[in-house]
């Protein structure tokens, strides 16, 4: 977690999980597999496109496609022209025969900066139990943690 700026901060986790980039990349854009770890997804999923998300943690609203480079990097703007846009880039890189996951929540309150590092470390979890056929547990798991990250300094 660090500062941006006196008002905001941005959130950055990532991974390594045991699959190939490309099955990484399908998990991070299709709407079933998304469905399964971290939000439901519809609309136009297009650079310049715009959707609509409901996150596993309850958050939703539209987004905007930015950037899209299969299978390396990913741009959303969320809440787009709104007080509360933000910003998720993801990059992966394949490493051996496991692909790295790299994201990067901008433009987040430092109020709530604590709450979102510990349900993005809990998404990414929830992705490694989705790769393996296991459901959800990120309510669970961001219960636990949020006290953890509450305690860690924004840098």
């Amino acid at each position: 977690m660090h500062a941006l700026d006196g008002h905001y901060g941005a959130v950055r986790v990532e991974d390594v999980y045991d699959t190939g980039i490309d099955d990484l990349w399908n998990a991070c854009t299709d709407p079933d597999r998304l469905a399964r770890w971290i939000a439901d997804v519809d609309g136009d999923l297009q650079v310049g496109g715009t959707f609509y998300a409901t996150f596993t943690s309850t958050g939703a609203g539209a987004g905007r496609i930015e950037a899209c480079d299969p299978p390396n990097h990913l741009l959303l703007v969320m809440l787009p022209e709104t007080d509360d846009e933000q910003q998720i880039e993801a990059w992966l890189t394949a490493d051996g025969d496991r692909t790295r996951l790299v994201v990067e929540n901008r433009r987040i309150p430092l109020t709530e900066l604590h709450l979102h590092g510990a349900g993005w470390q809990a998404h990414l979890e929830d992705l490694a139990r989705s790769l393996a056929g296991k459901p959800s547990i990120w309510n669970t798991r961001w219960n636990e943690l949020s006290p953890v990250y509450k305690t860690m300094q924004i840098v």
